[in-house]
């Protein structure tokens, strides 16, 4: 190959390929960008490694060509309803835990910020070859793009008497040691690298911002739909049972390392199926471990963790929708009226002064709207809200912003996910249209994409922290200011006993 670029990483040297990434409309130019994809961090968790925490690649000789996304990680595919919405290629292999480098520069000395993209996806599903997660815009910006794999589902999150818990988890810190390690050959500055991540992927960075073995490995973080939480070790274990009874064998490492891959994700599609990120249910997550996660990352957080990391965090307007609509949930709910707000009660653990509060918060409102607000504030927005309070005289600041933006697709709302073609500047891929619709903005990808480098470059994205006054800054709304104050203040208040009292 001429004329490709070439980087030398602590495990061998590297050949990527130039690529012309556009100019967005009012952001950046056309650029030539260096791609590396598929560059192994870890070697292939399998064989006597698996169900262990991740140990380094074997050096190679010569020059490693990586051009082509690596391997994903084993999951179960997205049920058809959800995968005509959200794309997730597979690529078959062992050699799963790589990176994936977008760079404006690749050679040691440019000192560029870095941006770690760790994707969602319930921590059963997801990659980073997600064509709506391209880096090309970020490094057209000036920013060196870093985003990588992490074993997903049981293989990264099961629970087992026999092995290390959260090798998952694990994994993402042994990514963010390779790029401390080798991001300065790309262009990039190890001293100034910023975390972000959507859903699981900002829950998992929850865990991380209060992880020793984490610690110096980032100074910024973005958290994009997902609160800092931890799953109940015992809800690990019923869904690590439920498998081990399909499979006829003992809840070991040692007898699930034994199971044939594709045995093993057909048990798990079958013990995941009746569960929901919104609805709750047996789940695979990270969970409290006293090593990797020594403590609940929000009681951490709140009581003082990474205070010296500057922060965002927010939420889409209807988080809730892309669980209930495609599924046909909405008009269920609607049609249950009393038993799905009592449902929705017992999944909050709250009484009927919280209901009353949001009917009077939202007059007219159906069920499912208020049933969905109810569930997002309080397994979301509350728990953002109260970091960001507890952070207000911190050194490092806190920014919250709202993602408000309706999808042209009927009754998905401005829901979970909708925000990140915007965020990468992709909405023009199909993949992106796949949850849009046809016909999104640019312009809001702009605003959207340009406050992230923003917030990469200098840690403030362009609107004031969060004080006293509760800034918010909201995208994508017609009319009014772009700063709100306490949006959702109202309805955050009726949990305040409740949360107080955990």
């Amino acid at each position: 190959m001429t004329d490709a670029p070439v980087v030398r990483t602590v495990h061998g040297a590297v050949r990527g390929r130039y690529e012309e990434v556009s100019g967005g409309a009012g952001i950046g130019t056309s650029r030539r960008v260096a791609v590396f994809r598929g560059i192994p961090y870890a070697a292939p968790p399998f064989g006597p490694r698996r169900f262990r925490p991740p140990v380094p690649p074997e050096p190679w000789d010569g020059v490693r060509d990586t051009v082509a996304f690596g391997p994903t990680a084993p999951k179960v595919p997205y049920t058809e309803v959800f995968a005509r919405l959200l794309a997730d290629p597979a690529v078959p292999g062992d050699d799963c835990l790589t990176v994936n480098v977008w760079t404006p520069e690749p050679a040691p000395g440019a000192r560029l910020p870095v941006f770690v993209w760790i994707h969602g996806g319930a921590l059963t599903r997801g990659s980073s070859a997600v064509p709506v997660y391209d880096g090309g815009a970020f490094a057209r910006d000036g920013v060196v793009l870093v985003s990588l794999n992490y074993r997903l589902g049981v293989e990264g999150y099961g629970l087992f008497p026999d092995a290390p818990a959260n090798p998952g988890l694990r994994d993402q810190i042994a990514a963010l040691e390779w790029v401390r390690d080798n991001v300065a050959g790309f262009g990039g500055d190890p001293d100034r690298v910023t975390v972000f991540g959507e859903s699981a992927g900002a829950i998992s960075i929850g865990a991380l911002l209060t992880s020793p073995r984490a610690q110096g490995l980032f100074r910024r973080a973005v958290l994009q739909s997902g609160p800092p939480e931890t799953v109940p070790r015992d809800k690990v274990r019923r869904m690590v049972r439920r498998m081990a009874d399909r499979l006829k064998v003992p809840a070991t490492a040692r007898a699930f390392a034994a199971v044939d891959r594709t045995a093993l994700l057909a048990a798990q599609r079958e013990a995941v199926r009746r569960s929901s990120p919104l609805l709750g249910g047996p789940a695979f997550g990270i969970v409290v471990d006293g090593d990797t996660v020594p403590a609940e990352p929000l009681d951490a957080l709140t009581a003082g963790a990474a205070a010296d990391i500057d922060l965002m965090a927010g939420w889409t307007a209807d988080e809730y929708r892309l669980w209930l609509a495609p599924t046909g949930l909405t008009d269920r709910i609607d049609r249950l009226g009393p038993l799905a707000v009592a449902g929705a009660m017992a999944r909050c653990r709250c009484g009927p002064d919280v209901v009353r509060g949001y009917r009077a918060a939202l007059p007219g409102a159906p069920t499912s709207t208020l049933v969905g607000q109810m569930i997002t504030d309080r397994i979301l927005r509350l728990p953002v809200q109260r970091v960001a309070e507890s952070r207000t005289a911190g050194p490092a600041r806190t920014f919250v912003y709202e993602f408000a933006w309706p999808s042209h697709i009927p009754g998905l709302g401005a829901c979970h996910a909708l925000e990140l073609g915007f965020v990468f500047d992709t909405v023009g891929t199909p993949e992106a249209a796949m949850l849009t619709g046809p016909g999104a903005p640019q312009g809001l990808a702009d605003a959207l994409h340009g406050a992230w480098v923003r917030f990469a470059v200098t840690g403030d994205p362009g609107w004031p922290a969060w004080d006293a006054g509760h800034p918010v800054r909201r995208f994508g709304t017609d009319g009014g200011p772009e700063v709100v104050h306490g949006p959702r203040d109202r309805e955050l208040a009726l949990w305040r006993p409740a949360s107080a009292a955990r």
